[in-house]
Formats: C-alpha cells, sequence, structure tokens
C-alpha cells in the first residue's frame, strides 16, 4: 500500500463545506497496473457536481479529479506499455468489463456492465476509487495513455476531458474541411470544440450569450461569433450549420440551437444541463438530429494526444496550488476562469 495526500470532500461542497486535506491509501501495484507520481491535474466542472452532489449521493469523503498528468514511478513485473520514467495520462475512466460488446470495439466508456470511474465508483479490489486531487495513483496499464513530449504538461491535463470530450463527436460525425460548424459555449469544453473544429478544417463559428467572449472566440481561430440574445443575428443564422457542438450545461433552450441547423444537421450534446423540452418541430420540418456524446476510449484518447502533439494543440489553463481548489470552485460557479484550471501537485508534496 502507498500512502497519499490529497484534498477531498467529507460532505456536500458548499463555502461553508469546503475541500480539505486527506490522506488514504493507494492500493498495492499489482503485475499489470502502473503507480504514477502525479503532477498535474485539471479541474472538471463535472467534479464540482459531484461534490455538490447534483448528480446523486456519492460515498464520501471523495477525492475528485480525472484529468490526471504524471510521470510512472513503478511498475507491475507483467507491465509491458510503459517503464519507469514515462510521461502518462489518466483520463475519467479506469477500468471496465473488457468483455461486452462496446468494451471490444474499444468504446470503454459506454461499458455496458458500467466501466470503472476515476473517482467516485465502487471499485471490485475494494472501496470507492479516489482521484487526482492527489499525489499518487496506480492504474492497470491497460487504461494508462502516453502523453506526447510536444505538450506541455499543465496544458495537457484539460485533454483528458474537455479534450477527447470534444474531439470524438466531431470525429464520429466526419467534421470537415468545408462544414459549417457552430460550438455552443466557451468554457473548458467549448474552447477546445472551436480549437478541433478549426484544425480539421470546418469553418466555425462560437454561440455564446456574452459579448465579451467574442474576441477570445476569434482569438482561438473561431471564423465567426453570435450572440444568443441578439435576435437580428439569430435569424441571419437560422437554418445554416452542418453541425453544432453543444457544450453548454446551464439551462438553455435547445429549440433554438436546433432552429440554427440547416436540413440533415446535427446537434451533439457534450453539456449536461437539467431536462428540458424537445419540440417536434424543431426537428422535423427540416430532419434535424439531437444527439448525445460521451468521452472517447482509450485508442480514441490516444489518438487524439498524438493529434494535439502532431498539431501543437492544447488547453488554455490557469495553475494553481492545491489550496487554492475552494477559490477555484467559487470562481468556476461564477464563470471566471480561461478556460481551466489546473493543480500543480507539487503544492501537496
Amino acid at each position: 500500500m502507498t500512502p497519499v495526500k490529497a484534498y477531498a470532500a467529507f460532505v456536500p461542497y458548499t463555502p461553508q463545506t469546503p475541500l480539505r486535506p486527506y490522506q488514504f491509501e493507494r492500493r498495492a501495484v499489482g503485475p499489470h497496473d502502473v503507480q504514477i507520481d502525479i503532477l498535474y491535474c485539471g479541474v472538471c466542472h463535472s467534479d464540482l457536481h459531484t461534490v455538490n452532489g447534483d448528480w446523486g449521493e456519492i460515498p464520501m469523503p471523495i477525492v475528485p479529479g480525472h484529468e490526471i498528468i504524471g510521470r510512472v514511478e513503478k511498475v507491475g513485473e507483467k507491465v509491458q506499455k510503459f517503464k519507469v520514467g514515462d510521461t502518462v495520462g489518466v483520463g475519467c475512466f479506469v477500468d471496465s468489463c473488457r468483455t461486452c460488446d462496446s468494451c471490444r470495439e474499444g468504446l470503454e466508456q459506454y461499458c455496458e456492465n458500467g466501466a470503472l470511474m476515476t473517482y467516485g465508483s465502487k471499485d471490485p479490489r475494494g472501496g470507492i476509487t479516489q482521484g487526482g486531487y492527489s499525489t499518487k495513483i496506480v492504474v492497470d496499464e491497460n487504461y494508462v495513455l502516453r502523453v506526447p513530449t510536444q505538450i506541455p504538461l499543465e496544458r495537457a491535463a484539460p485533454l483528458l476531458c474537455a479534450g477527447i470530450t470534444t474531439y470524438s463527436p466531431l470525429r464520429h460525425w466526419n467534421i470537415k474541411k468545408g462544414d459549417r460548424v457552430a460550438i455552443a459555449g466557451l468554457g473548458g469544453l467549448g474552447h477546445m470544440g472551436v480549437k478541433f473544429a478549426v484544425s480539421f478544417g470546418a469553418e466555425v463559428t462560437v454561440l455564446s450569450t456574452s459579448e465579451k467572449k467574442k474576441e477570445d472566440a476569434l482569438k482561438l481561430g473561431a471564423h465567426k461569433f453570435i450572440n444568443m440574445r441578439d435576435e437580428e443575428q439569430l435569424r441571419s443564422a437560422r437554418n445554416d450549420f452542418d453541425f453544432i457542438l453543444n457544450t453548454i450545461s446551464a439551462p438553455h433552450d435547445y429549440n433554438t440551437y436546433l432552429s440554427l441547423l440547416r436540413r440533415d444537421g446535427t446537434m451533439v450534446l457534450v453539456g449536461l444541463p437539467e431536462p428540458q423540452v424537445v419540440g417536434a418541430f424543431s426537428l422535423v420540418p427540416k430532419r434535424r438530429r439531437l444527439a448525445g456524446s460521451l468521452i472517447g476510449g482509450i485508442a480514441e484518447t490516444q489518438e487524439m494526444l498524438d493529434y494535439c502533439g502532431q498539431h501543437e494543440i492544447s488547453a488554455d489553463v490557469e495553475v494553481i496550488r492545491m489550496e487554492q481548489i475552494n477559490e477555484a470552485y467559487e470562481r468556476m460557479i461564477r464563470g471566471d476562469v480561461r478556460y481551466r484550471f489546473v493543480i500543480d501537485l507539487q503544492s501537496l508534496k
């Protein structure tokens, strides 16, 4: 067993019940395991949803964090893919059943028996999985990713969730040169969606309710910007887009966004707002499609990392110390981040 320092939620998060220091032990390194010294961990909005209890009760204490970058410090006797000193990443899940159709197809994120999430899942080896707001983690080598040397490590961390969450649907729906693509929302997910869609050759428009996001959108490579509060801009964009990647997690009206799709257009949801009503007339008259997408499997996530290394794509981040996590949560609630907080775990060692 390996002692680990961490920050955890002991009760649902509020400013009065913040995350605080926690110590626990990681499992012993098994034959196929890799022990990772964590260097950086991104702060995902789903971390906040989880510790708030927004998605249901979860066993406490819980250590969030599923955008993990580190270096291998120990390997099991049967490990073949990694060696001590390798720079690696761990994303949103750390195991799956490996036998269902999805797992066999390399789509472990859709495991029919439920993927073992990086934190908050009941671990068949005992206890509850604990995430990357910690100094070390032990993971089966088949669920560890190799990080290209071209990517700055702190900027690589968000690729393990925000990156793959946007890359996967853009690839699945075959976004290519000449496609008219809109990215709805310009946050941790949206800013990566812009970078990928632009790199694939699409004509990219950012849809936002905040005019102040326009300058950033264009700097990130978007060709156009639409303020969703401007009725004239909305009218001019109706029936315009082939594809909308909707990254918004705040409440909003899907029907308004669907009206911007041309015939046979698709809007894919990767944000997770509260349930809402979609009118049949938003879809039927133009044969539009509304779909959803999760993260990617291990192979696709590695593909994404390699693509980022080749094309010098990485996340825009603000690096924080571990003890700043509660302040970061409050700023995230206010939307005060450009565009991902990343924890420097050296601050905890």
